[in-house]
């Protein structure tokens, strides 16, 4: 499988996006900048990567200058041709202002800046971002952002609900979910979604903070390697055919 790692001005989560995928996870990486007007040599089973940081200093909106930039009109093609891409922290803020996925991420209602580690609950176990996981299993991964409050109109969550398009929740490390366990005051505790396809996903936490041992924690490898998987599998089933 190939990822491709998008770099804006203001990203800093871009190089510890490569070390997971290519040095812990040995696949193939590309750096991208983000004034590519081309994306070429990926396929559908590939993943374009969004990583976190502040893109163009989080000016006017988070992700919202972001979206503007020339290789992401080619992102959004190559997501509607069926590709992955996966959008972390402000990754997740520029999927919400491109369009790719629904709603928007709002300053935190502590209007803090919060960096920690917490939990969070798998709450749907069959898309390809999180089959080898289980329902309601709990991770603990990091999160270090201002504007992680998951906002959409009732319609929208409706349909998030309905769709099971909800793939992480904040909770306790019990998979509970209270007012003390949500750190940002996301609406229904949101902390990652996907798109009707479920070849677009964003979530706020840092997955690639906790993928290494020398981290102490490797839960968050679990997603990259859920989507590796998902990729062999179609590919395989694409020779098959």
């Amino acid at each position: 499988m190939k990822f491709g790692v998008v770099v804006f001005p203001g990203s800093n989560c871009d190089e510890d996006m490569r070390h997971v995928l290519g040095d812990v996870l040995g696949q193939e990486v590309d750096m991208l900048w983000h004034k590519n007007d081309k994306l070429e040599g990926f396929g559908p089973g590939d993943c374009i990567v969004l990583p976190g940081g502040f893109s163009y200093g989080d000016y006017l909106r988070s992700g919202a200058i972001a979206k503007l930039s020339p290789i992401m009109q080619q992102v959004i093609t190559f997501a509607n041709s069926g590709g992955y891409v996966i959008g972390i922290c402000n990754g997740f803020q520029i999927l919400c202002e491109s369009g790719l996925l629904p709603g928007v991420l709002l300053a935190n209602d502590s209007q803090k800046f919060i960096c920690k580690n917490l939990h969070v609950k798998v709450d749907n176990a069959d898309t390809p971002f999180t089959q080898k996981a289980s329902a309601d299993q709990v991770l603990k991964i990091p999160i270090a952002h201002a504007d992680g409050r998951y906002y959409a109109t009732a319609e929208v969550l409706k349909t998030l609900e309905d769709n099971n398009q909800v793939l992480f929740r904040y909770c306790a490390e019990d998979a509970s979910l209270g007012d003390g366990h949500n750190p940002n005051g996301s609406l229904n505790h949101i902390a990652g979604i996907c798109n009707a396809g479920q070849n677009v996903f964003g979530m706020m936490p840092h997955p690639e903070r906790a993928s290494e041992d020398i981290l102490g924690n490797t839960q968050g490898r679990l997603l990259f390697e859920s989507l590796i998987e998902a990729s062999k599998k179609a590919s395989l089933e694409g020779a098959i055919a």
